[in-house]
């Protein structure tokens, strides 16, 4: 469609059908967030289908965390079309959701307990807070990670069933390592130990560098760890895998 035959909007009715408001779209053309197409002869901002998409990005990457400026500059370097940038959004509210109804599922077994016996249900208490604590560890984590690192992890397909299999996988690992871990570290037994480790690494960073060295940069960084974040295998397990790769 030319600009000629699209239809432009003046920046009151763009912001109306678009949810925001005409101050916030002046603020992101100051800062050159959201230029609109062209202005009209009397000075009007106009906007189209092309700026109603750039919004939608602006406005997931700041659920995603990301500050205005930091945006500005990912949105200069990568381009994504408005269904992109839809099933983007689509997957982070899908995450959230499913972190938030399993709260309250919680929050509705603390309230019948309380209800029908006088005490709370503990069980279901820790679960609200490792709710809680998960959403405060991931927003903790992704600042390891550099912009197009966060923006493919968010837009990553991965379903409630893809984490379980990958935590009994690595569960998995751990137990078979803590059997193993008296055996030389040169066996075949430990190096095959070795590429599972690897491979399951490998099935979250999928060889993108940028997302690499984010998790480097989360492990490097224990001394900051928040309380509830913490490494999911002990030390001699740690031990050992570091000394079966040193034996290759």
């Amino acid at each position: 469609m030319s600009e000629k035959q699209e239809q432009l909007l003046q920046a009151n009715e763009f912001a109306a059908r678009t949810g925001v408001t005409v101050r916030t779209l002046h603020h992101y053309d100051r800062v050159g967030l959201l230029k609109p197409t062209r202005r009209t002869g009397s000075g009007y901002r106009l906007y189209g289908a092309h700026e109603a998409a750039r919004l939608q990005q602006i406005l997931t990457l700041k659920f995603i965390g990301f500050p205005l400026q930091r945006i500005r500059d990912l949105l200069d370097r990568v381009t994504l079309d408005l269904p992109s940038t839809l099933r983007m959004q689509r997957k982070l509210i899908e995450k959230e959701r499913l972190r938030m109804d399993s709260a309250l599922a919680a929050i509705d077994r603390v309230e019948r307990a309380i209800t029908e016996t006088g005490a709370p249900d503990w069980a279901a208490l820790k679960t609200i807070t490792e709710v809680m604590t998960m959403s405060e560890n991931n927003e903790w984590m992704l600042q390891h990670y550099d912009e197009d690192a966060r923006a493919k992890l968010a837009a990553r397909e991965w379903t409630p069933e893809m984490q379980a299999e990958i935590s009994k996988r690595w569960a998995d690992l751990f137990s078979d390592i803590e059997a193993a871990k008296s055996c030389d570290p040169a066996s075949e037994t430990a190096q095959a130990l070795v590429a599972r480790w690897d491979a399951l690494i490998g099935q979250f960073t999928q060889g993108d560098p940028g997302i690499e060295r984010g998790l480097k940069n989360v492990y490097a960084d224990q001394g900051n760890w928040q309380g509830g974040f913490q490494k999911p295998w002990s030390d001699e397990v740690g031990a050992f895998i570091q000394a079966a790769r040193a034996a290759k």
